[in-house]
């Protein structure tokens, strides 16, 4: 490989730099790559175990348990819709039809915005704080076990750092 050229993202060689609309691309040297590659597979793998382990024992999905989550974090254990989407990262008609499934299990119940009269709360039933109750303890075992386990002390530290200041980063982006 030339002394202009890196690996691309899928493993072939890219150009150091073009020029595009965008001015000249900062490519990843290959220190930089693996650690890109390292922490994005291993949040993937960490979110399908979470997930698969919640799935098998309590029925209930990773994406079901952050919208169960959130809601029993707020006053009255309620949010607007849209705000419980931007919460769980999720689009309007994605959380729509996860709040219609919760719904059926009689976990949430839909009713309307007292304030405004126009915007839909998704509110958490005792029924549905009760499952979240079960379902706790397992995904905290798994974080537990396949995160905190995993790490010395100042990982963790530096995990915290890592992610406080990416969260700060991407928050203020929009």
């Amino acid at each position: 490989m030339s002394s202009d050229a890196c690996p691309g993202p899928l493993g072939g060689a890219a150009p150091r730099s073009s020029s595009g609309a965008q001015g000249t691309t900062r490519w990843l040297d290959a220190d930089e790559q693996r650690t890109w590659r390292a922490a994005m597979y291993g949040w993937m793998l960490l979110e399908d175990r979470l997930d698969r382990e919640l799935v098998r024992e309590t029925g209930i999905s990773h994406a079901y348990y952050e919208i169960l989550v959130q809601l029993s974090e707020t006053e009255g254990r309620s949010l607007r819709m849209s705000e419980l989407a931007d919460r769980c990262l999720s689009s309007r008609s994605r959380l729509s039809h996860a709040v219609s499934r919760l719904e059926e299990r009689g976990w949430v119940r839909r009713q309307v915005c007292a304030e405004d009269g126009r915007g839909q709360l998704a509110v958490l039933t005792d029924a549905g704080f009760t499952a979240l109750e079960a379902a706790a303890p397992v995904h905290v075992d798994s974080v537990r076990t396949h995160l905190f386990d995993q790490l010395s002390p100042e990982q963790v530290e530096a995990l915290r750092d890592i992610g406080e200041t990416l969260l700060h980063h991407l928050a203020d982006s929009d």
